[in-house]
């Protein structure tokens, strides 16, 4: 057994995931640690890496131009960040910066997309639980918007 397998079994992405599954998952997982103000990813940078947020905030921040930079969302401890490597052309979207020293698990993309080709059953449940990640930033976001207009 991985030494990152009772780690990632603790993960709310992860609950319930057959144990074959999170094996697989934890051959390709490394701990890491952010200090405030450091970037997990940047915009327009190679998407390589899934990071699963154990303690700590990170923002979510895109760059308008002539306005700088906008904050559009906090993740934090039983957040999931980056499936962009799911995706051509393989970029980050927006920037992630930790707000607070920030402890992850990172999940190497590139790993993880072959396994996910090369083992329908494998990707497909990673697959739901990505969805299900967009589905909840989309509702956040929707709910955001809501109160936006709500108040203008």
């Amino acid at each position: 057994m991985s030494t990152l397998e009772p780690l990632l079994r603790e993960h709310p992405f992860l609950l319930g995931l057959e144990p074959g599954h999170l094996a697989e998952l934890a051959r390709h997982a490394t701990e890491g640690d952010f200090e405030a103000g450091d970037l997990l990813l940047e915009e327009g940078g190679e998407a390589h890496s899934t990071f699963l947020i154990y303690s700590g905030a990170v923002a979510l921040e895109i760059h308008i131009p002539g306005r700088g930079t906008i904050q559009f969302q906090t993740l934090g401890p039983g957040d999931c960040l980056g499936w962009s490597w799911l995706f051509p052309p393989y970029r980050w979207h927006f920037d992630a910066r930790a707000m607070e020293p920030t402890r992850v698990v990172a999940l190497d993309g590139k790993g993880l997309l072959g396994k996910c080709e090369e083992n329908r059953e494998f990707g497909y449940e990673v697959a739901k639980r990505f969805l299900a990640v967009v589905l909840q930033r989309l509702e956040r976001i929707r709910m955001q918007l809501l109160d936006v207009y709500s108040h203008g």
